[in-house]
């Protein structure tokens, strides 16, 4: 019963607080404080999340272990942060330029989120590794290699749309789970362990365009998944290449 339950966003319930009067909105613009590393440091340790608001790639070049990439460059930016952050949680925003985590939390306000991030990190990765703090790295890779890759030794692809999408055209021999099951959902947990697919497996992770999938991908390194690779211009830059793609079916439905 619990697979056929529609899934609500972990921030659903803040959303209905706010609805209801019971959560008031910020009465101004909110604005987002600098937090240096010593001071995000300690606040990760004591809980906070963190959320890396930067492009798929500035993410892969090297982010912060443990933190989850949702582009603020998306239009669902805010979205996607209650999809993937549970309820109540404090959030530090990891950003290009200070100034982009003011725009961050702007965004946030919209489903009440603001109230809950606790800063940013002053000067951003670089500031990271200027005191020493190591950075994690996830490779990007473009179709062409995806598709050599698959006739040569067999790679793992992972789709992380929704079931339409998938419905709409996939790769063939893919696997199919949306990001958004990958986080827990108020009282429904994560669904990630019932994916088929061993930790130690090379896994490529697509999308539409390579936003959601290097959003999955900062969830399943947090599971414990280590040789993952995000597929630049997702399923978009597949069918563009002319690649094949199975329709719900599995019949070929591009060529």
């Amino acid at each position: 019963m619990q697979d056929e339950q529609p899934l609500k966003p972990a921030n659903i319930l803040n959303i209905v607080a706010t609805n209801q009067g019971k959560r008031p909105l910020t009465p101004t613009i909110p604005k987002a404080k600098p937090l240096s590393v010593a001071q995000v440091k300690k606040l990760m340790a004591e809980g906070h999340a963190v959320v890396d608001a930067r492009s798929s790639a500035e993410y892969g070049s090297g982010h912060i272990a443990g933190s989850v990439n949702v582009q603020m460059s998306s239009s669902e930016f805010e979205q996607r942060v209650g999809w993937v952050i549970p309820d109540n949680t404090p959030i530090i925003l990891i950003t290009d330029e200070d100034a982009d985590a003011q725009t961050c939390i702007y965004n946030m306000g919209f489903i009440a989120l603001d109230a809950f991030v606790t800063g940013f990190l002053e000067g951003g990765v670089e500031a990271w590794m200027a005191a020493g703090e190591r950075l994690e790295t996830t490779p990007q890779m473009d179709v062409h290699t995806l598709q050599h890759k698959l006739s040569v030794n067999g790679l793992q692809v992972l789709d992380v749309r929704e079931s339409d999408e998938w419905d709409e055209g996939h790769i063939e021999g893919a696997h199919f789970m949306p990001y958004t099951n990958m986080a827990p959902q108020l009282d429904i947990p994560a669904q990630i362990d019932k994916l088929d697919i061993p930790l130690e497996q090379s896994v490529a992770v697509t999308c539409a365009t390579g936003k959601r999938s290097s959003t999955a991908i900062s969830l399943m390194k947090r599971h414990g998944y280590k040789h993952l690779y995000n597929i630049t211009g997702g399923m978009e830059a597949w069918e563009d290449a002319g690649f094949k793609m199975l329709d719900a079916a599995g019949n070929v439905c591009n060529i």
